[in-house]
């Protein structure tokens, strides 16, 4: 396989101050962070929309005086909603829709990644943001142009779900390629939050401009994922060698070759700990079969399948289900349904660091992530339970479930699939990073489209059973994490043991 050539952004030519030795070696891993941060906010202020116009487009829902829960029985055709998402089934229609998108998604993602250990990542990704602005601008003009064809939209969701795709293994792999593993899981913990942020963004500027007409709130956003490309087309830096820097982590491997043997165990331990020791070919581009076979992958993939099924159920229905259920008696507006909303995105970010943190200082992610699923449970069922309270009620048990259900999310994502796409087993071979990335969130993005569209069937049911659902995608969630959990727990006891060992022999 004959190795990919990277093309420097066109800013190193125009502004040659940029070039080290001008510019530090951190400079550019934070520039790096601050753009891959903002390319990947801005991907997820596009999906934002479908979630917010929800309430405008499906029908009304009244809720049953004598009951909490939403009863499509009480449905009244009073006009409301956008056909085809209006009738009866109109909440079918939409999860179907959130299914389109989702489904493109999870497929592309496979193939995502694999192109991309393999072309400019840089063009890549652009090509990526800006196919997914032009999507997302034209659903919207069909607001303009009376579009009631579900045809239609399902078929811009799908092309714009492959788009998407694109987006994430190119980001994990750019910054995976910039920081070695050390305080790995706090670093990605804090540049993971630009999920959560793009979520508040697009909830914002997508409620903000709704009342103007819904489309509004699918170009706007489509129009910031266009301008975000740009910038990432003229400054966004691949790879330190790039740039003349040495890849971070080679210092590990001179230090073994100076150090012996001894030296190499410990470091393996440090750096593979429950990953195995089975080496690969590092020279080319890993296979999509061979990165399925490296220790680790498999489990927290299946791991995230379920909880990003929790995640994005909450992404695409949280504005749904605030705005048809009374908050201390209260019937809250679409827009403030949409603002309200951010409140799960903010706890999000509060998770996504924390979770890091925690998998930093005990070196274990697998057990930091089975910690916050099984909290989640009760979060979530106290949210349900006295969430219409008060306002102030539903906004700390809002905030709390954020941060327990996207901790372990955020983690597995970043840290996780770094950690796996860098293992000592492929000799830090960044060119496997994309493709282990993408099997991680691609495997969870199959999870994405399923709970979106369970729950549009499910909430015809009533609410409790969506939550009940929930529920139990994070039990089996953390199912498959136990084996992995248990490794790192002898491993860090091995560890107490050995430091214990060498402390009385000095």
């Amino acid at each position: 396989m004959q190795s990919k050539t990277q093309i420097l952004a066109p800013a190193f030519t125009l502004f040659p101050s940029l070039k080290p030795p001008n510019k530090t070696l951190t400079f550019h891993q934070f520039t790096v962070l601050a753009i891959t941060f903002l390319a990947y906010a801005s991907f997820h202020a596009s999906r934002k929309p479908p979630s917010i116009v929800k309430g405008v487009l499906g029908p009304k829902i009244h809720l049953n005086s004598s009951t909490i829960e939403s009863n499509l029985t009480s449905l009244e055709s009073n006009g409301t909603g956008w056909a085809p998402f209006n009738g009866p089934k109109g909440t079918h229609r939409l999860g179907e829709l959130d299914l389109a998108f989702l489904s493109a998604y999870s497929i592309g993602m496979y193939f995502a990644g694999h192109v991309g250990d393999r072309i400019d990542l840089r063009l890549f990704l652009v090509f990526g943001m800006v196919g997914s602005g032009l999507l997302t601008i034209i659903f919207g003009l069909g607001y303009w142009f009376n579009v009631h064809l579900l045809g239609y939209f399902v078929s811009v969701q799908i092309l714009c779900g492959l788009f998407q795709s694109i987006g994430w293994p190119c980001v994990v792999a750019v910054v995976g390629n910039w920081f070695g593993k050390a305080k790995r899981g706090l670093i990605m913990g804090i540049w993971t939050s630009h999920t959560s942020v793009g979520n508040i963004i697009g909830s914002v500027v997508a409620s903000g401009v709704l009342e103007f007409g819904w489309g509004w709130s699918f170009v706007v956003p489509g129009v910031l994922v266009i301008l975000a490309g740009v910038l990432v087309f003229l400054f966004l830096v691949v790879n330190p060698e790039d740039i003349g820097f040495e890849t971070p982590g080679k210092e590990i491997e001179m230090d073994v070759e100076v150090n012996g043997l001894e030296n190499l165990e410990k470091v393996e331990s440090e750096e593979a700990g429950l990953l195995g020791e089975e080496n690969l070919d590092s020279t080319a581009a890993i296979g999509f079969l061979e990165a399925w076979r490296l220790p680790g992958v498999a489990p927290f993939a299946f791991c995230l399948f379920f909880s990003k099924l929790v995640a994005y159920t909450f992404l695409y229905w949280l504005p749904f289900y605030i705005s048809h259920t009374d908050v201390a008696g209260v019937h809250l507006s679409h827009k403030t349904a949409g603002i309200l909303s951010t409140v799960f995105d903010i706890g999000g970010v509060f998770g996504g660091v924390l979770a890091g943190f925690i998998s930093d200082m005990i070196e274990a992610r697998a057990v930091t992530s089975i910690v916050f699923l099984l909290l989640s449970i009760p979060a979530l069922v106290l949210y349900r339970v006295y969430g219409s309270v008060s306002m102030l009620l539903n906004n700390a048990l809002m905030f709390i479930s954020g941060l327990l259900v996207n901790g372990p999310y955020a983690l597995i994502t970043t840290a996780v699939a770094a950690d796996l796409g860098t293992q000592d087993l492929i000799k830090g071979n960044s060119r496997a990073l994309a493709t282990v990335s993408a099997i991680i969130d691609g495997t969870g993005s199959v999870g994405a489209a399923v709970g979106p569209l369970l729950a549009g069937y499910i909430s015809t049911r009533g609410w409790n059973s969506v939550f009940l659902m929930l529920i139990v995608s994070i039990f089996l969630a953390s199912l498959f994490l136990i084996r992995v959990a248990k490794t790192e727990i002898k491993g860090m006891l091995n560890d107490r043991k050995w430091l214990s060992n060498n402390a009385t022999a000095q």
